[in-house]
């Protein structure tokens, strides 16, 4: 065993018998690598993670190749889940280097952190127009002895181009006598959603081409749009992008849930692995899909990957589990593939129909096997052929079960059994989002317990609002990063909405305060690390809107938010000035800042404020749920609440009132939502 042996990191854990000498990042493989002046090797991948298995495999599993590895340098493993900063800041420097980044990230750090050369996956000999590991390790090893002055210099270079990249925002002056319809305008908005039709896939849906992913918040963009100024367009490009992941090899036809992106234009073949934080965002935009349009595949959609979620992804304790592996067996899908023969075997006679809906066929689809997906729409397939589809829907929907009860006895992929604050709080706010869209109790439970448990494990004991990034097995570690606080701060805002809780709302407040505090950059950014950690060589600043929402943007909604409630202008004027600094960027590229987009659309069509006093305003505030109001601040209380101007002087004795608000003026009160949708709307 190495030293990965005491880690709690699935992903640690699985090198724990590699014969290399793995260390966990920290203090002893550092030390060691300033005293005896030795290179590091920094390793970075994670649990779920296909081609971290195979190098594994292929290298560091190969005793010869541990060899020269343990020799020549100071090996560490990192957990990009864990240490979400280390693996931002050595993949921009493998992306400044190569142009290309991703996982497993293979870094060469000086003795002081600094990186030198890097790459991903490399193989165990020449292949693909990549050098074998072993030249790679080989040749560094001797420029690290023989030409170490330019191996510093290079180390020097890039470390100087990583901290320069996160200076922007400091400077980003705004005249807040200017009015905000003038910072941010309907033309704006048009061009973002110009921008983003040029890249989209008319026919099979998404944006860009292969390997496609999820791209949740250019759909939310486009329905908010659409619902803003009636763009068919942009609800039609939406709409189809979300059909056809429906209908494809990305969500898993069987047993719910979606995996991390297609490696194809037709969301055919997935690349298997199942995230928590894919799920909880898919949720989020399905549920905006059915408030929209009250398609039914979408309220479906979101029952069973939430029923997913709850059977394979749920600690015992009440967290959530970060990923499900793309592999079982050393073979990437096999737990969710199948031959033609296996599925006549489990349905007999209604093989046939279930065969043809979803391509399952003789040679297969996909590699020699099948991947279940959908052609045609249901009602579509009946027609054509004659079947009632009430009917057929039923057959299917047993087949389905059938085939779900079977796959239950394979041998399952791994499980990454760690608990992570932000994706957690991602999870949180979509089960928010699916009680107050479908009304199902037990995501309200889902949501509260969830956040009780994180309230309760992940806060540090020092009498602040400071919480840790990671748990398992009782332990929590790892100072929380900016986007741990801010989808916490969100998912406390959204849980206020669908409880009537306004205690949420000021645990809310104290963090966001916290925030503020600790990881401000001095303009209106955010770092983000914590002040005060420090065994990172630059404190990042991180702005794109990638697989996660960038806690900056995050952060902007959560303060818009909050000094609306708390009528806190400080706070309002820094999330205008944040955005302010950065929209000529979210206007030109609007698919890598889809959630700073939509806040910039918040920001021209403004923020219906709606707030409900009285004996009754839980259920008022839970009617809010029938209609898809993008932008509403909703508040509630069964009497005046002093500290919170919205829920000042409202309560009228015997009543619940329902008072809308708007840009400072607010309407004559009505006793249900419903008489001011089309104020809202």
């Amino acid at each position: 065993m190495n030293k990965l042996a005491g880690e709690t990191s699935p992903y640690l854990l699985q090198h724990a018998h590699n014969p290399v000498e793995w260390y966990p990042w920290g203090e002893e493989a550092l030390e060691r690598a300033r005293r005896e002046d030795k290179p590091i090797l920094v390793s970075i991948g994670y649990a779920a993670c296909h081609w971290c298995h195979v190098m594994e495999r292929e290298s560091f599993e190969d005793a010869a190749t541990a060899d020269i590895m343990n020799a020549y340098f100071i090996n560490i493993k990192i957990d990009r889940e864990e240490r979400p900063d280390l693996d931002h800041i050595y993949m921009d420097a493998v992306q400044a280097m190569t142009g290309a980044g991703g996982w497993p990230l293979n870094v060469f750090l000086t003795p002081d952190k600094k990186p030198f050369y890097g790459g991903t996956y490399f193989p165990p000999v020449k292949a693909y127009n990549r050098p074998s590991w072993k030249d790679v390790l080989l040749s560094l090893a001797d420029a690290f002895a023989n030409k170490r002055e330019d191996i510093e210099t290079q180390a020097d270079n890039l470390t100087q181009h990583i901290d320069q990249s996160s200076q922007f925002g400091l400077d980003a002056g705004v005249n807040f006598n200017i009015p905000r319809e003038e910072l941010f305008t309907r033309q704006q908005c048009d061009t973002i959603r110009e921008n983003m039709l040029r890249q989209a896939d008319t026919i099979w849906g998404g944006f860009g081409r292969a390997p496609k992913f999820p791209q949740t918040f250019t759909i939310a963009y486009l329905l908010r749009y659409h619902h803003a100024f009636k763009h068919p367009e942009a609800l039609q490009q939406a709409l189809l992008s979300l059909n056809k992941m429906l209908q494809g090899g990305l969500y898993d036809q069987l047993g719910g849930g979606f995996a991390r992106y297609s490696t194809d234009e037709k969301w055919l073949a997935p690349h298997f692995e199942k995230m928590l934080y894919d799920n909880a965002l898919l949720i989020d935009v399905l549920c905006d899909a059915w408030q929209l349009t009250r398609d039914n595949v979408y309220a479906q959609t979101i029952k069973d990957t939430l029923t997913f979620i709850t059977r394979e992804m749920t600690a015992p304790e009440g967290g959530f589990y970060a990923a499900l592996d793309a592999d079982s067996e050393g073979v990437e899908g096999k737990f969710y593939t199948w031959s033609k023969a296996e599925i006549h075997h489990v349905l007999g006679e209604q093989a046939g129909p279930f065969c043809e809906f979803y391509d399952v066929t003789e040679h297969g689809n996909w590699e020699e096997q099948n991947i279940l997906w959908i052609q045609q729409p249901l009602e579509q397939f009946a027609a054509e052929r004659g079947y009632d589809p009430a009917v057929l829907g039923a057959m299917l929907k047993g087949c389905r079960e059938k085939l779900l009860a079977v796959r239950a006895n394979r041998i399952r992929p791994g499980l990454d059994d760690k608990i992570l604050l932000g994706w957690n709080a991602l999870i949180v706010h979509a089960c928010c989002r699916a009680f107050a869209a479908l009304g199902d109790d037990s995501y309200r439970q889902m949501a509260v317990r969830n956040m009780d448990f994180l309230l309760a494990n992940f806060r540090q004991n020092d009498g602040t609002q400071a919480f840790y990034h990671t748990w398992k097995n009782g332990l929590a570690k790892y100072p929380a990063f900016l986007d741990d606080y801010a989808c916490l701060i969100r998912a406390l805002i959204a849980l206020q909405e669908i409880t009537g809780d306004t205690r949420y709302l000021y645990q809310a407040h104290d963090i966001t305060a916290f925030v503020n505090d600790h990881f401000g950059d001095g303009g209106h950014l955010f770092y983000y690390t914590i002040d005060g950690q420090d065994d990172v060589i630059v404190r990042k600043k991180e702005v794109y809107d990638g697989a996660v929402p960038s806690g900056n943007a995050i952060m902007v909604q959560n303060l818009w938010y909050l000094s609306v409630v708390f009528d806190n202008k400080d706070w309002g004027n820094k999330a205008v000035a944040a955005l302010s600094g950065i929209a000529q960027t979210v206007t030109r590229y609007p698919t890598s800042f889809g959630v700073w987009a939509s806040q910039l659309l918040q920001f021209v069509k403004g923020t219906p404020e709606i707030a409900v006093v009285g004996k009754d305003f839980r259920v008022r505030m839970q009617e809010a749920g029938n209609w898809f109001i993008p932008f509403r601040i909703l508040i509630g209380s069964e009497k005046n609440q002093p500290e919170i101007p919205l829920l000042q002087d409202r309560y009228r004795e015997n009543d619940t009132l329902v008072y809308l608000c708007k840009d400072y003026h607010c309407i004559k009160p009505v006793f249900y939502i419903q008489e001011i949708i089309n104020l809202i709307e």
